[in-house]
């Protein structure tokens, strides 16, 4: 069978719950790092793009039980943002500059950040900075 965390750069195979999972199962443990992960996964964009998930999502597996794993490569993100080699809309930049500012530590405006997405990334955003802080919010309606 065909591990679809290390697959390759295939979306129909990278956008699974498998890849869900593996990013979830790195990031655990790490209010930050879960929060950045769970806000790029509700988000629903950029872990459906090849051109991320080629480029910016390292698979692994763990060392003692061999769970995969998964990890973004954030400052490579933000790069290739930066240099234009990551086309999106502004309020997707923004959402992705914030996940990366939760995971990383990268900065981010928030003056340029929070006037670029809708009130739906609003709320995600909302929700993230609470998961951030170690609180576990109910879910926030549409």
């Amino acid at each position: 069978m065909t591990d679809p965390v290390t697959t390759g750069p295939t979306t129909s195979l990278l956008h699974t719950p498998a890849l869900a999972q593996a990013l979830r199962t790195h990031a655990r443990g790490l209010h930050p790092d879960e929060a950045a992960i769970e806000f790029l996964i509700s988000h629903n964009v950029f872990l459906r793009r090849s051109d991320f998930t080629a480029r910016f999502i390292e698979p692994s597996r763990h060392p003692t039980d061999g769970t995969p794993m998964a990890a973004i490569d954030w400052p490579a993100a933000i790069t290739a943002l930066d240099y234009g080699h990551l086309p999106c809309s502004s309020g997707e930049e923004q959402m992705l500059r914030l996940a990366a500012s939760l995971g990383e530590g990268l900065p981010v405006s928030l003056r340029d950040a929070l006037t670029s997405i809708d009130s739906r990334g609003i709320n995600l955003l909302i929700k993230a900075v609470l998961h951030t802080t170690g609180q576990r919010p109910p879910p926030l309606t549409p």
